[in-house]
């Protein structure tokens, strides 16, 4: 859609305007979800609230979206390009919102709300969407969501996330944890140790094959287990022993044509030494390593530079942190920004509470403008969103449906 630069400018500034506006707004969402943390695919406040603010600024909501009972789907306009902001508002088990999803919450509804006040669907031809997405801690409700479908009707979705520093996104790790359980054949241990079939032993055989295997694959690979079940008594060969390993490589590709083969050969390979039998459970979903796309990093880049924000070059190490924003990057142009609003470690009581300080708000803030800026570039600006969608398909080797 073309426009002149001077129109242009002036909704980039009425967009500022009416994100500050929702301060309000912000401030409520991220201190009732505070003092109302909820787990993953149990968010019925947060959902509720959320979508009660929605509806009330003119969007319409559609809930349970792909079978999820606390995720849901708030729409103004039925054309393309449609733009999602997503909201995260899962809480953390003992700690509440020690990963700052309130503020993330947040940060979506003031990116859409304003976006479709200083943007009508109804003139600018666009389709904004919020996009409630559950249980990122747990399941990874965007990776539910994405085999769904839920995204294949969506041009572009962004996210901010919280934390010790502002960020272009980056890359994230691709994961597959692994249950591996052997069954035995139990005996007295003392009397008669021949008779059993010892899945302990199986099991232990299993790890340090695994653990050892590491040193046989690339650097970028991650192989950590804990036992979780390896028997009821000393006194009695253990029938059944479960183990979990958290699988990661920063390749989805490698991770599931290498590495995870390579993990049952060796289970499968301590439980023939015993005589035992064994079966693989994946208890989480794959969880796909983040892509970078460099059209929206660019435009996120200056969008940080046009509210006076900088960012920082990205810090050295190889990581090994996982999203479920990861699989969205594969099936749609998305980006997560990360936004400085605390000092605090991730994952701790120290950062929940800081998400309901002045600091945390204002950042909240500048973040929900980052994001809104950002879609009204693509809005205007339509071969960005056209070279983001080239891109997008170069790298999967895939042309999504229109």
């Amino acid at each position: 859609m073309p426009k002149e630069k001077a129109d242009i400018e002036v909704k980039r500034q009425e967009l500022v305007s009416a994100v500050d506006s929702l301060r309000p707004m912000v401030e409520d969402v991220a201190r009732s979800l505070y003092e109302h943390p909820e787990l993953g695919l149990e968010e019925v406040f947060a959902s509720r609230k959320l979508t009660s603010i929605l509806e009330s600024h003119g969007f319409s909501v559609e809930k349970e979206v792909a079978g999820l009972p606390t995720a849901f789907m708030a729409k103004a306009g039925k054309v393309r390009p449609a733009i999602a902001f997503m909201a995260e508002y899962d809480a953390l088990l003992g700690i509440g919102h020690g990963c700052g999803h309130n503020l993330m919450a947040a940060c979506a509804l003031a990116a859409g709300i304003a976006s479709k006040t200083v943007l009508p669907p109804e003139t600018e031809q666009v389709t904004w969407i919020v996009l409630g997405t559950p249980a990122e801690e747990t399941i990874g409700g965007k990776v539910v969501m994405t085999e769904a479908g839920v995204f294949d009707k969506i041009d572009a979705a962004f996210i901010a996330h919280p934390g010790q520093r502002n960020s272009l996104g980056g890359s994230s790790w691709a994961s597959h944890p692994m249950e591996i359980t052997f069954y035995g054949k139990s005996a007295h241990a003392g009397g008669n140790p021949q008779a059993g079939i010892n899945a302990l032993d199986a099991l232990v055989s299993a790890y340090v094959a695994i653990r050892t295997m590491k040193n046989h694959l690339r650097d970028d690979v991650r192989l950590a287990g804990i036992i979780t079940h390896g028997g009821d008594a000393p006194n009695v060969v253990p029938d059944r022993a479960s183990c979990r390993f958290t699988i990661r490589a920063k390749d989805s590709r490698y991770l599931e044509e290498v590495v995870i083969p390579r993990v049952k050969q060796c289970a499968e390979g301590a439980a023939l030494s015993v005589g035992a039998r064994v079966e693989f459970r994946h208890y989480e979903p794959l969880f796909r390593e983040t892509l970078e796309h460099p059209v929206l990093r660019e435009i996120a880049r200056k969008n940080f530079e046009y509210l006076g924000v900088k960012v920082p070059p990205p810090e050295p190490g190889t990581g090994g942190g996982v999203t479920d924003v990861g699989s969205v990057t594969w099936a749609v142009p998305c980006i997560q920004i990360g936004f400085e609003m605390t000092d605090a470690r991730g994952h701790s009581k120290e950062m929940a509470d800081a998400t309901i300080t002045p600091r945390a708000i204002n950042a909240t803030l500048m973040a929900a403008k980052v994001l809104a800026l950002s879609a009204l570039d693509l809005v205007y600006q339509p071969g960005l969103l056209e070279e983001a969608e080239r891109y997008l398909q170069e790298v999967t080797g895939q042309s999504r449906q229109s």
